[in-house]
């Protein structure tokens, strides 16, 4: 057992930086691409039930992506708390810190779960969901929200497998559980045999029971197989010091994190404005990005365990080497990817729709969104490395200002002179200058840590 424990931790504070950030991300993202086909998948399938059926999943995309967030913000609490451990050579600490962190975020997932589940109505009215789109809403909410709490589990679980320099693992989960929603959901939305169409909700059922094909896996192989986690209940003492330091980043990389679907649900209120083909293409254009950008998000889970340990270790001059190199290759990585989307956006519209209108805007969308990606990029590594080095509030207050100074304000303001080309024009503009202030801001708080560590 004790080989096994050996054998799930990775030392990243030695070697060469790129070569190590490569062998982490490749088979991340493999497993972003099964993670984000969730949302993709449903969409392609529940898109062959009609317009209605579209825009009633895309209006749950923003609610999805809170929880979403929750765990991802957490995750990431808890893999700059572990990873810290082990590049100081604390893994007793790091394996408390592991156990704790879990349970702290299973606990916060179900009380917003449910608090979701209470307010749904209220929260997809406010969204600009018509009265009478809320019955086919809540058949794939109604199951979605309250099994949520699992998907929190998977992320924050895989998040201690990163932390420890493992990112395999996680792929391979994420992809096993994105293969059995992509079987699943043709049977259950459309029927099989003795299983009946269900439309809608069979999306989410789909999705149900692949999240807890992932949440046996993982206790297994966390609790069992390689003991990185307390099979029982920790100390008191330790139950508060672990979760303190975990909440202390991880809550405020959650609210950084819910300031996309926050924005995102505004951005759909605004789009609403435009009609029901708008807020479907709109959808579509939602569930793309997440896949457009499966790199940058691979990216972003694998550099912040980097991050924590060098810093555990004190060699910060990795940590700015790391980042310098991973926004070199995410902004030429997405321009290829752009030119790639814009050659074939009506391809793209044709499998997602046979409607004209609908077809006309997820053009225009691919057109002018995709060429921010790679400032959406800069955007995302600059907050997972501040968070990875503990420091949270900047990452947050970062967030805060893209959506609410650059991204959502432009786009309101385009819509407001040039209709939906103006909102996506806008949208871009916000992530070409708050890509800017990202990497400005970063580059001062490291220099401010080098300078701390500096002999008196």
């Amino acid at each position: 057992m004790a080989e096994n424990r050996r054998s799930s931790r990775h030392n990243l504070t030695e070697g060469p930086i790129a070569a190590t950030l490569i062998k982490m991300t490749l088979p991340m993202i493999l497993g972003m691409l099964m993670m984000f086909s969730f949302n993709l998948v449903d969409t392609f399938f529940i898109s062959m039930l009609g317009t209605e059926a579209l825009s009633a999943i895309s209006f749950t995309f923003p609610v999805t992506f809170t929880l979403m967030s929750l765990a991802i913000g957490l995750s990431i609490g808890t893999s700059a708390v572990v990873a810290k451990y082990i590049g100081r050579g604390e893994h007793e600490k790091a394996k408390q810190a592991s156990t704790v962190t879990n349970y702290v975020a299973i606990a916060l997932a179900a009380a917003l779960a449910a608090i979701g589940y209470l307010l749904m109505d209220e929260i997809f009215l406010l969204m600009g969901a018509p009265q009478s789109m809320l019955p086919t809403i809540r058949l794939y909410m109604d199951i979605w929200m309250p099994t949520s709490v699992m998907l929190v589990a998977i992320i924050c679980a895989n998040s201690v497998l990163r932390a420890n320099g493992d990112t395999r693992t996680p792929s391979i989960l994420m992809a096993a559980a994105g293969l059995i929603n992509a079987g699943l959901d043709p049977i259950f939305i459309f029927g099989f045999g003795p299983i009946p169409a269900m439309g809608i909700q069979g999306a989410a059922i789909a999705t149900m029971i692949s999240w807890i094909a992932g949440v046996v896996f993982l206790f297994y192989f966390l609790a069992i197989r390689h003991e990185l986690i307390y099979r029982g209940v920790p100390t008191g003492p330790v139950f508060k010091t672990s979760a303190l330091e975990m909440l202390k980043i991880g809550i405020p990389a959650s609210g950084a994190n819910m300031m996309t679907p926050i924005a995102a649900g505004i951005m759909t209120a605004i789009v609403a404005s435009y009609g029901e083909t708008a807020v479907a293409a709109f959808g579509v254009g939602s569930r793309l990005e997440s896949i457009a950008c499966m790199v940058i998000l691979a990216l972003s889970s694998t550099l912040p365990p980097f991050v924590s340990q060098n810093l555990g270790a004190g060699k910060l001059d990795r940590i700015e080497d790391a980042c310098r190199q991973s926004v070199r290759f995410v902004l030429g990585w997405q321009m290829l990817i752009y030119i790639v989307m814009a050659l074939g956006a009506s391809l793209i519209a044709w499998i997602f729709t046979r409607d004209t209108e609908v077809a006309d805007i997820i053009r225009l969308y691919i057109w002018i969104m995709p060429l921010g990606y790679g400032m959406q990029g800069v955007i995302i590594l600059c907050n997972s490395a501040l968070n990875a080095i503990h420091k949270p509030m900047v990452a947050l207050y970062l967030s805060i200002a893209r959506f609410f100074v650059f991204y959502v304000p432009l786009a309101w303001i385009g819509s407001q002179f040039w209709g939906l080309t103006g909102i996506f024009v806008g949208a871009f503009a916000g992530n070409l200058l708050m890509a800017i202030l990202s990497w400005i801001v970063f580059k001062r708080v490291l220099n401010l840590e080098k300078a701390q560590m500096l002999p008196a």
